[in-house]
C-alpha cells in the first residue's frame, strides 16, 4: 500500500500494560494493512493513560512523541466501534479510534480497532500535520512542582531557567564562567558609538567565511544559533525530518511550530549515546544532530556524522559547543564536499559568554543560505554581535578558545574523578564538552536538595529520551567542582 501521509497510531491500555504487549499489537495492525513503523509520527491516547510507563516505552521504542487527549474531547468524535463499557469507564465510547483520529485532524482511519486482552490500536493518516497543542494535552501524575518525568518532555525547558534564584552557583548553564573576557568587553563598547548607523555584516561574514575556509555567500549571521533552527524549519518543506535525542530540544521545538511531523531517533545509553548503524532511517529527507551532543556530551567522530549525508537529503548539524573540544577534531564546518544539503550552525555563546548579545551563523551551500536570508527580517544581527563574530573569529580569539577547551578537558576529568566515587551515579559515554551527564536514581529529589545547598544543576527529564532519573552538570574550575562534590555527596546520602 503506497503512503500518502504520515500515520498517528491511537492506544488504549490498561493501567500496567506493559510496552511489548503495546508494540506487539501495533505491529500487527500495521503488518495486515501493508505497513510498518517508518510511517509512525505520533502515538496518542487519552489524557488518563498519558503517563503510563507502558505507553511512555512504546513511544520511546517508536521514536515518536506521546500524546494524551482529554475525554470530552475523544468523547466529541464519531467512531466505527463505540463501547458503553469503555464510555463508563473513562467517559468516552472509543480510546484508540479516538485517539488516532484527534492526532490527525482531517485524516482518516485506515485501521479501526484491533484489541488484545490488555490493549486496543486504530491507525489514521494524517491529511495535515499531525495536531500539536499549545498547552501540554495531559497532566503529569504527580504532584504541582515535581520534577518525575511525564509522557512527553517540555521541548522550551532550558537550563536558564534552573538559575534564576539569586545565589546559586551555576552548573545548569553552559556559559564559561568569567566571560566575556576584558578585552572582549571593551572591543563591545567601542561599538556603542556607531549604534546610530545601520548594522553593516560585510565584515563579520568575510570573517567567519575566512575562519572556516568558505566563500561568504555560504555564511549567514544569526541572532543567536536558535534564530537559525527557526528559519530552516520555516524554510525547508521536509516529507520526513529526523531529530537525533537526546539533544537540545529547540529544533524539534521549531520544527513542530513550523507545522512539519517529526520523527524522534533515540540513542541509548546502553551504546554510550552513540550513533549506530539503523539508527537514522534511510528514508529521512531531514535529519538533525547534535556534535558534541547537548545535553549528553557526546562527540561523535567526524566520519560517523558526514555518513549521514545523502544526496536529497538535508544534514544539519549543531556545532554549538565544537570550540569547547580541542582541535575541533569533528567538525565539518569547512567541509563542501558531502552530498545532500549539509548545515552546519555554529554559537559564540558558550566560549565567549555572549547569551545575552545573541549571536550565531550558518554554514551551508550558497542556495540554502540565500533561502534562509530570504525569510530574516532586514538587519537581524545588532552592530556589536557583528563586532562579536568578527573579532571571534580573528587568529588571537582562536588561539584563546583552544586554551579554554585545554584547561576544560582538565576540569572535566577532575569533575569526572569525583562524581566516579558517588555511590550509584553512571556517566554513560565518554564526555568531550563543557558538561557531563550523569544518571542517579532519585535525581529529581537530589536537584531540589542541591539547590537548597546553593547549586544549581540542569534537570534532565525535559529531554526526549531521558527521565526524572537524570542530570546535566557544568563543567567548572577544580575548587567549584570540589565544592560542588561535596554537596552532591552530602545530598545522596539524604
Amino acid at each position: 500500500m503506497e503512503l500518502d501521509g504520515p500515520l498517528v497510531a491511537g492506544v488504549g491500555a490498561r493501567p500496567g500494560t506493559p510496552a511489548e504487549d503495546v508494540l506487539q499489537l501495533l505491529d500487527e495492525a500495521l503488518a495486515a494493512a501493508g505497513l510498518d513503523r517508518a510511517a509512525l509520527v505520533l502515538l496518542a491516547t487519552i489524557e488518563a493513560r498519558a503517563a503510563e510507563p507502558g505507553l511512555a516505552a512504546a513511544a520511546a521504542a517508536l521514536g515518536v512523541p506521546l500524546t494524551g487527549y482529554p475525554a470530552a474531547v475523544l468523547a466529541a468524535i464519531d467512531v466505527p466501534h463505540p463501547s458503553a463499557a469503555v464510555a463508563a469507564a473513562v467517559g468516552t465510547p472509543g480510546v484508540a479510534e479516538a485517539a488516532a483520529l484527534a492526532g490527525a485532524p482531517g485524516g482518516r482511519l485506515v485501521v479501526p480497532k484491533r484489541a488484545s486482552t490488555r490493549a486496543t490500536v486504530a491507525l489514521a493518516r494524517c491529511a495535515a500535520p499531525p495536531h500539536r497543542p499549545t498547552a501540554p494535552p495531559h497532566r503529569p501524575a504527580t504532584a504541582p512542582g515535581s520534577d518525575a518525568v511525564t509522557a512527553e518532555p517540555d521541548l522550551r525547558h532550558h537550563g536558564d531557567a534552573e538559575v534564576r534564584a539569586a545565589g546559586l552557583v551555576d552548573l545548569a548553564v553552559n556559559v564559561r564562567t568569567g566571560t566575556p573576557p576584558d578585552w572582549l568587553r571593551a572591543h563591545l563598547a567601542a561599538t556603542l558609538t556607531g549604534l546610530a548607523a545601520y548594522p553593516d555584516q560585510g565584515a563579520a561574514r568575510a570573517a567567519v567565511a575566512a575562519r572556516h575556509g568558505r566563500p561568504a555567500d555560504e555564511v549567514l549571521l544569526t541572532s543567536g544559533a536558535a534564530e537559525a533552527f527557526v528559519l530552516l524549519a520555516r524554510t525547508l518543506r521536509p516529507r520526513r525530518a529526523v531529530v537525533v535525542h537526546p539533544q537540545f530540544t529547540e529544533p524539534e521545538a521549531a520544527l513542530r511550530d513550523a507545522g512539519h511531523a517529526v520523527h524522534r531517533a533515540l540513542l541509548r545509553p546502553a551504546d554510550g549515546f552513540r550513533l549506530t548503524a539503523g539508527a537514522v532511517p534511510e528514508e529521512a529527507d531531514l535529519v538533525v544532530l547534535g556534535n558534541p551532543t547537548n545535553p549528553t556530551s557526546v562527540l561523535h567522530p567526524a566520519d560517523s556524522v558526514a555518513a549521514l549525508a545523502r544526496p536529497g537529503r538535508t544534514l544539519v548539524v549543531d556545532e554549538a559547543f565544537m570550540d569547547t573540544v580541542p582541535g575541533e577534531s569533528a567538525t565539518l564546518a569547512g567541509r563542501r564536499d558531502l552530498p545532500g544539503r549539509v548545515v552546519v550552525l555554529r554559537s559564540l555563546t558558550k566560549t565567549w559568554g555572549l547569551a545575552g548579545l545573541r549571536i550565531g551563523y550558518v554554514l551551508a551551500p550558497a542556495g540554502l543560505i540565500a533561502e534562509l536570508a530570504a525569510a530574516q527580517p532586514l538587519w537581524p544581527v545588532s552592530t556589536p554581535a557583528l563586532a562579536a563574530a568578527e573579532v571571534c573569529s580573528a587568529p588571537a580569539a582562536l588561539a584563546e578558545a583552544e586554551a579554554a577547551a585545554l584547561a576544560g578537558a582538565e576540569h572535566r576529568a577532575h569533575l569526572l574523578a569525583g562524581l566516579a566515587a558517588v555511590p550509584g551515579l553512571r556517566v554513560h559515554g565518554e564526555p568531550r564538552s563543557s558538561f557531563v551527564l550523569v544518571e542517579l536514581a532519585g535525581a529529581a529529589g537530589v536537584r531540589e536538595r542541591l539547590r537548597a545547598a546553593g547549586f544549581a544543576v540542569r534537570r534532565g527529564d525535559t529531554f526526549p529520551g531521558l527521565g526524572a532519573d537524570w542530570l546535566r552538570i557544568a563543567v567548572r574550575d577544580p575548587a567549584t567542582s570540589d565544592r560542588f562534590l561535596a554537596a552532591l555527596a552530602e545530598v545522596s546520602r539524604g
